[in-house]
């Protein structure tokens, strides 16, 4: 989600954004390079936060460029810091180009996360800083009226904070409130609303499976069945091609490096079995150390 609005939330953060960025250039995102700088073999598959590196550029004409670094957070680490200055001098040493990060804090106790990482020691001490951004901060009013896309992605994080402390057709109704708001915005591309329904229809599950089959069917009156090209609409595609299992690997692969869903969310999405996800999954980390 974070690629597909990536403009709109620059916008959100910096509110000069257009100034010191040239939007019309686009954005080149450094998975690669962050893993070579960064590997992180060890990582739980259930980890909750997303690094990514991005190049930017200024639009005074030169081909000078900045990394961006954005980092999603969801639960208390008090290494995090650290690891965020981590990111800064690897990042800097390997590019020498300007870096600006930004942590963006996705839980509830979001607010107590710092926006520093601070070294003394014998009279040497070093302060790095950095940009957050809490999603509770803003007010949900706010977020409603916001042209800007972002604002809505965000409103939808934030209902999803409510799933297990209100009933779960409390819940429906104010995912159902967040689509009918992203529906109405007339100002919106086409490929942004169909992506940012598509991050509210799986980034808020409910338990109860038919909660979510009634969700679909309401967004289905609401759009005249005129509906999304989303996450729905690919698995659909891919089950019409039930031999060819690299598109399932491709898939599966993409998940398991773009989104937190577990092995089974995965594996109903893709119409494998949870062994062919593993198996997915096993090969990646195996790649990521260098194994056969």
């Amino acid at each position: 989600m974070i690629e597909e609005v990536f403009d709109d939330l620059l916008r959100f953060i910096f509110a000069d954004a257009d100034q010191v960025f040239d939007m019309q250039r686009g954005f080149e995102f450094l998975d690669k390079e962050l893993n070579e700088m960064y590997p992180e073999p060890d990582k739980n598959a259930d980890t909750r936060f997303v690094d990514k590196l991005v190049k930017v550029f200024r639009p005074d004409g030169h081909e000078e460029w900045l990394l961006v670094h954005v980092e999603v957070q969801g639960h208390t680490d008090k290494l995090f810091p650290e690891r965020m200055f981590r990111y800064y001098y690897r990042i800097f040493d390997r590019y020498q180009h300007p870096v600006t990060a930004i942590a963006i804090f996705t839980g509830s106790n979001g607010n107590s996360m710092t926006d520093r990482y601070v070294y003394h020691f014998l009279g040497t001490s070093l302060t790095y800083q950095y940009n957050t951004f809490c999603i509770t901060d803003p007010a949900d009013d706010a977020l409603a009226i916001s042209d800007n896309p972002f604002a809505l992605v965000v409103l939808a994080a934030k209902k999803a904070l409510l799933a297990g402390k209100i009933p779960e057709q409390a819940l429906l109704e104010q995912k159902l409130l967040v689509a009918r708001l992203l529906l109405a915005k007339e100002k919106y591309t086409r490929r942004k609303i169909d992506m940012i329904l598509t991050f509210l229809r799986n980034y808020i599950l409910f338990e109860d499976r038919q909660t979510n089959i009634i969700f679909d069917n309401q967004i289905d009156q609401i759009t005249d069945k005129k509906n999304t090209m989303g996450l729905i609409e690919q698995i659909a595609e891919m089950r019409v091609q039930e031999n060819h299992e690299d598109n399932h690997k491709k898939f599966v692969t993409n998940l398991l490096l773009n989104s937190t869903h577990s092995v089974e969310e995965i594996a109903s999405f893709a119409g494998v079995s949870v062994s062919f996800v593993e198996r997915v999954r096993e090969n990646l980390h195996h790649s990521s150390t260098g194994k056969a």
